[in-house]
């Protein structure tokens, strides 16, 4: 990231807030919505500045890309094995990473929001999971501006004029009442659904603007678990 930083720094403008809300020390989850294939670049440059470098679960395609895997692997980042026996690999690492006092960074969603309108969807169970299992601090953070660089799915990226990146970090999400109960289906959900609240209020104050009242559930639509639904056929 120490080598991105100056080409983000020429190519992009900053709204960096919320900074108080990330622990100075100790292990920490921080889960960001997702909205551009760039913006885990633009929030790792948010945690950097700020003096947390984020260590993220990232689907193990990425580490695999030439140039982009080779600042992945040296960065630490921690692979994730989706839909495969291996999936609980980067759930033990992340949970030893916390434990080591690291910042670890788990797009909820686990894949690019799928909302007609870019707001956050309904989330997945594997930030809770880490949460629960240590006891630490959840931040919730919301950005917007990586998509105007580059839209969902798109390969094309367009970089002039500036754009300006907006990062929100929130409170903490306060998940104490469950720390005590089995982590069975029920609570993970309620764990989840406040995590998806708390980075959508942040969204909501970046973007002056609320919500719709009902989350978008791709499952529910019977949309495939990740990649481009719109090449075949567009939203049901």
């Amino acid at each position: 990231m120490w080598i991105l930083r100056p080409l983000l720094m020429a190519l992009t403008k900053r709204d960096w807030r919320g900074a108080e809300h990330l622990p100075t020390s100790g292990g920490f989850v921080v889960t960001p919505n997702h909205i551009s294939h760039v913006d885990p670049l633009t929030f790792a440059h948010f945690m950097l500045d700020n003096g947390r470098p984020a260590y993220f679960l990232g689907k193990e395609s990425v580490f695999r890309v030439p140039v982009v895997g080779a600042i992945v692997r040296g960065a630490q980042q921690i692979p994730v094995y989706r839909n495969t026996g291996r999936a609980v690999d980067a759930y033990r690492a992340a949970v030893a990473a916390v434990e080591e006092g690291k910042c670890v960074g788990v797009y909820p969603e686990a894949t690019l929001t799928r909302d007609p309108g870019l707001w956050p969807m309904v989330g997945k169970t594997g930030a809770a999971r880490i949460a629960l299992a240590t006891r630490c601090p959840v931040v919730p953070v919301a950005q917007w501006g990586p998509q105007e660089i580059l839209a969902p799915y798109s390969k094309r990226p367009h970089l002039l004029p500036r754009k300006t990146i907006h990062v929100l970090a929130g409170p903490p999400v306060d998940l104490s009442d469950l720390y005590d109960r089995p982590q069975d289906a029920e609570v993970l959900r309620e764990a989840t659904a406040r995590i998806m609240a708390a980075i959508t209020t942040q969204l909501e104050q970046l973007r002056g603007e609320q919500a719709p009242a009902v989350r978008f559930d791709a499952r529910a639509l019977g949309l495939p678990p990740t990649g481009n639904f719109r090449k075949k056929g567009g939203r049901p």
